[in-house]
């Protein structure tokens, strides 16, 4: 299965659900179900501006589940989307891109028993096992 890295705290907010676009210099013409996994990089910044989420930030470790569905440019049109859908998540993210960024969407987000191993750059691979969290 794919697997894309991500820095802390956005795995997270993605985990959460209140991030739904992970931003890219690349494009990608994957679609399917992709592995989120929380890389050891942390943004203490970004931590800080989200801190009233109260999200817990695992590093190393695989989280989630999502599939990936779109890969769209980030141009004004969706700049002035994705402020109007959660600015707070959106905003430094995409007010800080170049030009030529892409975001990739990512929905129907699942929790997984974490999994802990190295990351890498691009999408990676994943063969083993996970195991879907399920709530009471």
């Amino acid at each position: 299965m794919k697997v894309i890295t991500i820095k802390q705290p956005f795995a997270s907010l993605i985990i959460a659900g209140l991030k739904e676009y992970e931003f890219r210099t690349w494009k990608t013409n994957y679609r399917g179900p992709i592995l989120i996994h929380a890389g050891k990089g942390i943004d203490k910044n970004a931590i800080k501006k989200y801190e009233q989420f109260h999200l817990e930030y695992p590093t190393g470790c695989i989280l989630g589940i999502a599939d990936l569905t779109d890969c769209v440019k980030i141009n004004e049109e969706a700049k002035t989307m994705l402020k109007k859908k959660k600015s707070i998540v959106y905003e430094n993210q995409i007010n800080n891109q170049e030009n030529n960024h892409y975001g990739f969407k990512l929905e129907n987000i699942q929790t997984i028993e974490p999994i802990y191993i190295n990351g890498q750059l691009g999408l990676w691979n994943y063969n083993d096992k996970i195991k879907i969290k399920t709530s009471l």
